[in-house]
């Protein structure tokens, strides 16, 4: 079972009933849900993920005014409950796992991590915040919240970037895809600075699939799931598995004997990394044309990106 269904369940079959009878003044104002760090946030977790950070919890966050005078008294009521449920028992938490389930101060929550205990309110506060801790903020399956001071945060963040700092992220990512893919990989290639060929075609791979996720107005989660994440986009998903194919191809025979003037620009077309790679960026301009932001066609990402900045 899903660590977010199995959470959800926990909390239906004895959370809601310890609140509402013991805590009812704190009821009122709790939001409860899991949300946060983990692969169960996501919903992505596994039976490899079931090792650690995994079992019956849910997260109980109170407006810190409500945490101080409560918290302890809920958090003992909390770790009372059964801990084993439908053939699951306790979570087994490491040390890097502590404080993302139980009673948790709402503001601190979101300040532990976006850096600020409320929803962006300026460009610059919007371009401080890593993409990775807006995933983080926004993941998961809130419960209950009756007072709805937790989801206004979350709400603000899901109604995603300002269109300012959408375009000048995207520009971003599709800047550093062109340069690793597009001119790095093959430069490095030519010289048989192999190690920094399979280093730029790694920042590819990030930045094009970050690319995606802009494209998608998502937001990407952290490496270890950003490729996983893209199942579930509605544009570009396919560029998922176009990116695992790069790792099933050897260029070392397309590059023997190469010189740096024996091709027009980069494209070494006995290279199969280099057609996956114009493929990639061929799909990206093709959805920067379905969505109005270039009307240019040149498969060459770095092309596109004054075009894109002026529609901020």
């Amino acid at each position: 079972m899903k660590g977010l269904e199995l959470a959800e369940k926990y909390y239906e079959a004895y959370g809601r009933q310890m609140l509402e009878e013991q805590f009812p003044q704190v009821m009122e104002q709790a939001a409860i849900g899991l949300v946060g760090q983990g692969s169960e946030c996501f919903g992505f977790d596994d039976e490899i993920s079931t090792d650690h950070d995994y079992g019956p919890s849910f997260c109980i966050w109170l407006p810190r005014e409500i945490y101080r005078q409560y918290g302890e008294e809920v958090q003992k009521a909390y770790e009372a409950l059964p801990q084993e449920f439908m053939g699951f028992t306790g979570r087994v938490i490491q040390e890097q796992g502590q404080g993302r389930v139980g009673v948790l101060c709402l503001e601190d929550f979101y300040a532990q991590i976006l850096g600020i205990d409320k929803a962006p309110a300026t460009i610059q506060e919007w371009l401080r915040m890593s993409e990775e801790n807006l995933a983080t903020a926004t993941n998961g399956k809130v419960f209950e919240d009756r007072l709805g001071v937790f989801s206004s945060v979350r709400d603000s963040l899901l109604q995603y970037y300002p269109r300012e700092v959408w375009i000048r992220r995207l520009v971003q990512s599709m800047a550093k895809a062109a340069q690793a893919g597009q001119y790095n990989y093959a430069r490095a290639m030519k010289r048989g600075e192999r190690i920094a060929a399979e280093l730029a075609l790694t920042e590819f791979i990030r930045e094009s699939m970050r690319t995606v996720y802009l494209l998608n107005k998502k937001y990407a989660p952290y490496d270890k799931w950003t490729h996983r994440g893209m199942k579930e986009l509605a544009v570009g998903a396919e560029i998922g598995d176009m990116l695992k194919l790069l790792y099933t191809v050897d260029p070392t025979e397309a590059w023997e004997g190469v010189s740096p003037d024996d091709y027009v620009y980069h494209l070494n077309t006995n290279d199969g990394r280099v057609l996956i790679i114009e493929a990639v960026c061929s799909i990206i301009v093709q959805e920067l044309n379905a969505q109005g932001l270039s009307d240019e066609q040149d498969n060459f990402l770095q092309n596109h990106l004054q075009v894109v900045l002026g529609k901020a």
